[in-house]
């Protein structure tokens, strides 16, 4: 009875040994991937048996079993993480499990410009190869809705930053994301802004700095930009600002503004019409958004461009005569 005992207690050792030998062989063993690099996608709320069948799927393991009992073995089950993954042709089972542990995805990233449009927003997205495209035939008024916008209008609603993302993120998902931030900062922005200014809503200081982000590339002057046209709006007089004029013209801009272009009549057009245009024209930054209710204290109503990115402030038409005449007609 002993003797049976000892041996079954030493085929059972045994049996360990060679259990341990085994998954440690497996466990480090390359799994040498066709090509040489490979990219797997994780999905999101991902257990340890659904990842591992993700791996058989995606051509990285022959069969889930042994993946999960290491995983299992090595109390790693609980703690691996979903996205986008880039493995070498040598990886092991066990780096690869380190990797889903670590959550070392494969990230894209795509910057979106101050200044820009939604239409070159859309484009960015299209030609990102890091990006799920899923909105291509989609209409700007289709987009919006996906996104849960009650605009139907997306110029001007979206920040613009750098955003890191695991590939294959949907383009309408970085969409949400730039929206939700925009929303956020703009709410935060309209709690702190300036008692007396002529906006209504967060809406209309949002069509303002988009007008204040257009109009200079000088960080400095962009207060002073906003001053102006809050002095004019108080007094009803008209914006009168160039690139509202652009925006409306679309396609038919040809790089050069004319002054026939000043009186052709559109909602956009600041010359022809009073007040606010009927959108933003384009995707302020959060220091045109600080401006637009931070306006710089001023009695200026005129501004000409010096030539340098720069601008000559007037407060009377007759001084902003001189200034046109001295840096836009003597060129």
């Amino acid at each position: 009875m002993i003797k049976h005992i000892k041996k079954s207690i030493w085929l059972s050792i045994i049996a360990a040994f060679a259990l341990a030998a085994w998954l440690t062989y497996f466990a480090v063993a390359p799994l040498k991937l066709q090509p040489s690099s490979q990219e797997i996608s994780i999905q999101a709320k991902s257990g340890l048996r659904s990842i591992a069948n993700q791996l058989v799927m995606q051509g990285v393991l022959k069969e889930p079993w042994r993946f999960i009992l290491l995983a299992k073995l090595l109390n790693k089950e609980q703690y691996l993480q979903a996205g986008s993954y880039t493995l070498n042709k040598n990886i092991s089972p066990y780096q690869l499990l380190l990797s889903l542990n670590h959550g070392k995805t494969t990230q894209g990233s795509i910057t979106f410009i101050e200044g820009r449009t939604f239409a070159q927003m859309r484009e960015k997205l299209a030609i990102n190869d890091a990006v799920k495209q899923t909105i291509t035939g989609m209409s700007d008024v289709e987009i919006m809705r996906a996104i849960g916008s009650q605009h139907r209008v997306p110029e001007g609603l979206f920040f613009p930053d750098t955003f890191y993302f695991d590939r294959n993120t949907t383009d309408l998902e970085l969409l949400k994301t730039s929206y939700a931030a925009m929303q956020t900062k703009l709410e935060k922005a309209w709690q702190g802004r300036e008692s007396g200014l002529p906006y209504k809503t967060s809406y209309e200081a949002l069509i303002m700095a988009s007008i204040i982000e257009k109009e200079t590339g000088k960080a400095s002057e962009r207060p002073m930009i906003a001053g102006v046209f809050v002095n004019r709006m108080r007094i009803g007089m008209r914006l009168q600002t160039d690139p509202t004029v652009i925006y409306g013209m679309g396609v038919r801009f040809d790089g050069n503004i004319r002054k026939k272009d000043l009186s052709l009549d559109t909602p956009y057009n600041t010359y022809t019409r009073g007040g606010l245009p009927p959108t933003p024209i384009a995707m302020p930054g959060l220091a045109a958004i600080d401006a637009a209710l931070h306006p710089a204290k001023t009695k200026a109503l005129y501004f000409v461009g010096k030539g340098d990115g720069s601008h000559e402030f007037s407060n009377s038409l007759s001084d902003h005569n001189r200034a046109v005449v001295r840096y836009q007609l003597k060129k």
